[in-house]
């Protein structure tokens, strides 16, 4: 068997990561519902962006070469996240587009009353 060198080592280690960084994106994209929340897109989990809303600050970045935590910890910055396609992502910084409303204050789900038939 041949001699490991530095240079192996360090090859297998940026292979590792690389790999490690994927497949965490394909779980942040899968956690935040798979698709993009203004268009709808789901095709390839490259082509996703996870957007900072201003409800908190954002502790570190989700880009590729961002995710290096555990994933406790990523998770939990992607709660402060939106999931976007590229696009819609791009559109939003230039202002071409907005992030829909929020509903207001509802839990997603919730079932609202039905108003009172008040006429005979």
């Amino acid at each position: 068997m041949p001699k490991r060198t530095y240079a192996d080592r360090a090859d297998y280690i940026k292979t590792a990561v690389a790999k490690r960084r994927r497949k965490l994106k394909e779980m942040l994209v899968e956690y935040k519902g798979g698709k993009c929340i203004i268009c709808g897109y789901n095709r390839y989990f490259g082509a996703f962006d996870l957007h900072h809303t201003g409800d908190s600050p954002k502790t570190f970045g989700l880009s590729m070469n961002g995710i290096t935590r555990s994933w406790e910890k990523t998770k939990a910055e992607a709660d402060k996240c939106v999931l976007l396609c590229a696009n819609c992502h791009r559109e939003i910084h230039g202002g071409v587009t907005q992030l829909p409303r929020r509903n207001s204050g509802r839990k997603q789900g919730e079932l609202l009353e039905a108003p009172l038939n008040t006429q005979g």
